[in-house]
C-alpha cells in the first residue's frame, strides 16, 4: 500500500498521505464500491510535523531531527483516470476518505497499455517491463505534435515513429528542412528522396505570382504576368514550347510583347517591370520549376519514407513547395474518396512537418501555414495525417497546434513554450506541465486520443541510421587540424621533389 486518501475527494482528483516514497507519474489503483479505479500521481510534497514553518533556528532543527528521526510524511494528489473494468470511464461516486491506495499491478498496466495494431514508442519511465504503444489510426487521423527543446530527443522520437509506421506499410512524406532524413536507414522500409522541383503546369497562378514577387497593388503587372503564365503553360501542355526552361519561356513571351509596337510607353514599362521580376525569379528559383517532371504526387511511394529535401532551398521556396504539395494532396484525395478517381492519390499519407515553427509560424501567414491548417481541419476525412515537429512550440501557430489531438512532449524548460502548449491542449494539466523541465533526454509525456491515459514514457532508441543529433565539435576541430597538417606536409614534399630546400 502507498497510502490513503485524505480530505475531500472528487470524481477526478484525490489527495493522499503516505509514509512511502512513490514517484510522480506512477500509476495507482483505488478499490471501492466494487470497482478498481485507475489513477496517476501528479504531484507530491514531503513534510514534517515536528519541523514546521515556525522554526527559524537551524541548530534547533538539527536537535529535533536527532530526537525525532525520520519524522516525515508524503502528501500528494492523484488524477483519477477511470474504471479499469469499464473502459476507463470516470466513476460516478468519489472515493471515501481513508481509501487505501496501491501501486497498479503489472496485469492492470498491461491491460491499460495494450493496443491492437499499435506503434511501440517505448516503456513506462517508472516500469521498464511495461511497453507503451499508441493507436496508429488515431495518431494519424487525429494528427500529432512532437515538441521539445533542442537536444531532448525529438529527432530520435520522429525516427522511431516513422520506422513504426513503415512496419505497417505506411506512407510517410517528410518535409525535411535540414536534409536530416535524406540518407536515413529504417529497419522497416526504404527512403525515397524527392528533389524540390515543381512542374509549373500543376501550379496555381497565385503560387508562381508569389515567387515572382508581383505586388497586390500592381494590377497591370499582375495582368501581364498572368497572361504570360497562362500562355506558357498552354505551350507546355501542347508540347510546342520552344525551350524546356519554363522561366526562360516566360521571359521570351514577355520580351516579344515588349518589342511589339502596338503597346504604348506605359504598357511597355509594366511589361519591363515584369521582365525584371522574371530575371530575379530566374536567379532565385531556377532549379525549382521543371517542365520535364511529372505531377509531384506521382513521386510519392506507398510503404516508404518519402523525403522532400528542402535543405537546399531557402525558406520562401520551402513554403511554396509545402503549400503546393499539401494543396495537391488534399484535392487529389477528395477526388479519390468522393468520386473514386483512379488517377487520384489512392492511399493515405502521413505528413511530417519538420521545423513547423517556420512553415506554420505564429507571427506570419505564409501559404504553407494555410494549407497545413487545412490539412489539420479536413485531412481526417480523406486519410491525410499531420505531424508537427518543433523545438520552439511558442512560435508555432496556436490554432494549427490545437488541431493536433495527440502530443509527444519531451523536455520543455521555457515557460512561454509550456504555456503555449498547455493553451493548445485541453489534456495537459498544470501538474503535468510542471513535470516537463525535469524530463531527461529521451523521456516524454504522451497524451491524446492515441493513448488511453496520459503517460510518461522512455522513448525507444532508434535502431536505424539518421543524420540528426549534436555534432562532436572537438572531434571536428581536431580532424580539421590533422587535415591542415597533412596538407602542409604534402606541400613540403612537393617542394622537395621540385628540388627546393631551405
Amino acid at each position: 500500500m502507498i497510502g490513503r486518501c485524505i480530505g475531500e475527494t472528487s470524481l477526478i482528483e484525490v489527495s493522499f498521505i503516505s509514509k512511502e516514497m512513490p514517484q510522480v507519474g506512477e500509476y495507482v489503483t483505488l478499490e471501492y464500491d466494487g470497482k478498481i479505479i485507475f489513477g496517476m500521481i501528479e504531484s507530491m510534497v514531503r513534510g514534517s510535523v515536528s519541523l514546521n514553518n515556525e522554526i527559524y533556528d537551524p541548530d534547533t532543527i538539527a536537535k529535533i531531527r536527532e530526537i525525532e528521526g525520520d519524522d516525515y510524511y508524503i502528501k500528494g494528489s492523484i488524477t483519477i483516470l477511470g474504471d479499469v473494468n469499464d473502459n476507463l470511464k470516470l466513476p460516478r461516486t468519489p472515493a471515501p476518505p481513508g481509501t487505501p491506495i496501491y501501486p497498479a499491478s503489472s496485469e492492470i498496466l498491461e491491460k491499460i497499455f495494450h493496443v491492437e495494431n499499435s506503434l511501440k514508442l517505448g516503456h513506462l519511465i517508472n516500469n521498464d517491463d511495461v511497453e507503451v504503444g499508441v493507436d496508429i489510426n488515431k495518431m494519424v487521423s487525429r494528427h500529432l505534435a512532437i515538441l521539445a527543446m533542442t537536444g531532448a530527443g525529438k529527432s530520435n522520437t520522429v525516427s522511431v515513429i516513422i520506422d513504426g509506421l513503415l512496419e505497417y506499410n505506411g506512407c510517410i512524406l517528410i518535409f525535411d528542412m535540414h536534409s536530416e532524413y535524406v540518407d536515413a536507414e529504417f529497419r522497416n522500409g526504404n527512403v525515397n528522396v524527392i528533389k524540390p522541383m515543381i512542374n509549373p503546369k500543376y501550379m496555381e497562378f497565385a503560387e508562381i505570382k508569389k515567387l515572382a514577387n508581383i505586388p497586390s497593388n500592381a494590377p497591370l503587372q499582375e495582368r501581364y504576368f498572368r497572361r504570360a503564365f497562362n500562355k506558357a503553360r498552354n505551350l507546355v501542355q501542347e508540347g510546342t514550347a520552344s525551350t524546356a526552361d519554363f522561366i526562360e519561356l516566360l521571359y521570351l513571351i514577355l520580351d516579344d510583347w515588349y518589342s511589339d509596337e502596338e503597346y504604348d510607353k506605359n504598357n511597355k514599362k509594366n511589361i519591363m517591370d515584369v521582365i525584371n521580376k522574371i530575371e530575379d525569379l530566374n536567379v532565385k528559383y531556377d532549379r525549382l520549376l521543371n517542365i520535364n517532371i511529372g505531377d509531384f504526387l506521382t513521386q510519392i511511394k506507398p510503404g516508404m519514407a518519402n523525403v522532400l529535401d528542402l535543405g537546399q532551398v531557402d525558406e520562401n521556396t520551402a513554403e511554396v513547395l509545402v503549400a503546393h504539395v499539401l494543396r495537391r494532396s488534399l484535392r487529389s484525395r477528395k477526388q479519390y474518396v468522393r468520386h473514386n478517381d483512379k488517377e487520384a492519390l489512392s492511399f493515405p499519407v502521413f505528413f511530417v512537418v519538420e521545423e513547423s515553427h517556420i512553415l506554420a509560424p505564429q507571427s506570419r501567414n505564409p501559404d504553407s501555414k494555410y494549407w497545413i491548417t487545412r490539412i489539420a481541419r479536413e485531412g481526417r476525412k480523406f486519410g491525410l495525417g499531420l505531424c508537427l515537429v518543433s523545438q520552439s512550440p511558442k512560435s508555432v501557430d496556436g490554432e494549427t497546434l490545437s488541431q493536433a489531438n495527440n502530443m509527444v512532449i519531451l523536455r520543455l524548460v521555457e515557460p512561454k513554450d509550456q504555456k503555449h502548449v498547455q493553451t493548445a491542449s485541453e489534456n495537459l494539466s498544470e501538474d503535468l506541465v510542471k513535470q516537463l523541465p525535469s524530463l531527461n533526454i529521451g523521456e516524454a509525456l504522451v497524451l491524446g486520443l492515441m493513448t488511453k491515459v496520459p503517460t510518461l514514457v522512455k522513448i525507444n532508441e532508434f535502431e536505424g541510421r539518421q543524420r540528426g543529433g549534436d555534432l562532436n565539435i572537438i572531434e571536428q576541430w581536431n580532424s580539421h587540424k590533422e587535415d591542415e597538417k597533412k596538407s602542409l606536409q604534402m606541400e613540403l614534399n612537393q617542394f622537395k621533389d621540385l628540388g627546393g630546400g631551405y
